[in-house]
């Protein structure tokens, strides 16, 4: 049955704080995620190299080594716990043997170290969305597919506990709107093609996590509101419209949520503190620790309400500390070991000490205070559709923003104010009533870059 979130899990702004969670996660070797502590998750990837039948037994042996090595450092550092994803790559998805060997690898090796040395561990497993790898993409049915609802099964049976995806649909209209700064198309493949294509997947993922007694855990808007933080971030397109993309993407993002996800989130949706505010459940997040992978504005904000902190992703090659993943989960730890020494008190003096830190210098970190998660969550959760709440979400934000600019909290660069009235422009022409939505837009989309059909227009 599906869910109905309609008021907030976390509705103060002092409940929303690391490591505490309304409904934390208690997995298989007694990790409880989001109750009390907050824990390192280690993301990691191969150097460039061939996938193939042929380097498989090294890749695996690169696997078994880097975990290894993680849970050697975890247990020398005292971490009470430690949570592993592996983001399996393309080729690992379109072969899902692949992908069903080097879990069983990674997921030895930990139950190996969680049995004779004690070290807990849970372990995520997030199988790439092959799905665009053809464009137009179908979404609903064929090989690619399958292969990745093939793999969700053996990972799952394989030993990974969380399962998550990057998933994209709606994509193939989301990249052009952000290189146009076209907040009324952004609005569209978010809330209209990608919740529709969130509702069909994770029917389909929440139903495999029951079957195999894992955990459905989430998705995240990476494709989206992450590629407008990174044009935002080289000066492509404004700030302002990046804050906007990221709020636009929470609706979408809850999706897995409605149709039985439970978290822990994935660390690469910033939209994270959001869905916690009103799920209550445990999320991950990233922020300067993830720089190995990519810059953003949001380096200490972003933990102010984890529950796991992680890398994001890093390659297995050498540096002067050590292997790359294993130098990476050290910093992680670290960072977890000053958050978990915090009681109530002093937690929020730490995590208000990350918000300002942050807030002001970037409205993509602005909207992450406290209070204006809380007040476009209530906006989201007052209204009944993805889109509705999108348009929500997106004029609250707009509204906080505009507030803070004319106050002097924020200031944008002279070329990005030009935007305001523009984008201020694109929120008023959003209409109320959704099908009056996609009558007004379908005309001005590219017809060659999506198939309709695959998202019930």
């Amino acid at each position: 049955m599906k869910k109905v979130f309609n008021t907030l899990a976390h509705p103060g702004e002092k409940e929303l704080i690391f490591g505490r969670a309304r409904y934390p996660l208690k997995t298989r070797k007694g990790l409880v995620i989001g109750g009390g502590k907050v824990y390192p998750e280690l993301n990691f990837t191969l150097p460039p190299m061939n996938i193939n039948a042929q380097t498989l037994p090294e890749i695996k042996n690169i696997y078994r080594s880097v975990i290894t090595d993680a849970c050697d450092r975890a247990l020398e550092l005292n971490s009470p716990g430690l949570v592993i994803e592996l983001e399996l790559l393309i080729e690992m998805t379109l072969n899902p043997d692949f992908a069903y060997e080097i879990t069983a690898v990674i997921a030895e090796e930990l139950n190996a170290c969680f049995h004779k040395r004690g070290l807990k561990t849970a372990f995520r497993v997030t199988p790439n969305d092959t799905r665009d790898k053809n464009r137009p993409p179908v979404m609903r049915s064929g090989e690619l597919l399958d292969k990745i609802l093939i793999t969700f099964e053996k990972c799952a049976k394989a030993g990974g506990e969380l399962l998550s995806i990057e998933s994209t649909g709606g994509k193939e209209i989301h990249d052009d709107a952000l290189l146009n700064c076209d907040l009324e198309k952004a609005v569209f493949a978010l809330s209209i093609m990608g919740a529709r294509d969130m509702e069909f997947l994770w029917e389909k993922i929440c139903k495999i996590a029951k079957e195999t007694n894992t955990v459905a855990a989430g998705d995240t808007a990476c494709g989206f509101a992450n590629t407008a933080m990174v044009l935002a971030q080289k000066k492509f397109i404004p700030r302002i419209f990046a804050a906007l993309d990221r709020v636009a993407a929470i609706p979408r993002s809850l999706v897995a949520y409605e149709q039985g996800a439970v978290g822990p989130g994935k660390d690469c949706g910033y939209e994270n503190p959001f869905l916690k505010a009103i799920t209550g459940y445990p999320m991950s997040m990233e922020g300067k620790t993830a720089a190995c992978a990519h810059s953003s504005p949001l380096g200490n904000i972003a933990g102010a309400v984890c529950d796991l902190w992680s890398n994001e992703s890093v390659q297995n090659i050498k540096l002067l500390g050590g292997m790359a993943p294993t130098v990476s989960l050290e910093q992680l730890i670290y960072d977890c070991r000053l958050m978990n020494q915090t009681d109530n008190d002093s937690a929020l003096v730490l995590r208000d000490l990350m918000i300002r830190s942050d807030a002001y210098l970037d409205p993509q970190a602005y909207i992450f205070k406290p209070e204006n998660i809380i007040a476009i969550s209530k906006a989201i959760v007052n209204q009944p559709s993805p889109y509705l709440r999108t348009k929500a979400a997106v004029e609250t934000a707009f509204d906080i923003l505009h507030k803070a600019l004319k106050e002097g909290e924020l200031t944008l660069p002279p070329l990005e104010e030009s935007w305001i009235h523009v984008i201020e422009e694109s929120i008023q022409r959003l209409p109320s009533d959704e099908q009056q939505f996609i009558e007004q837009i379908m005309p001005k989309l590219d017809s060659s870059k999506f198939i309709a059909g695959e998202y019930d227009l």
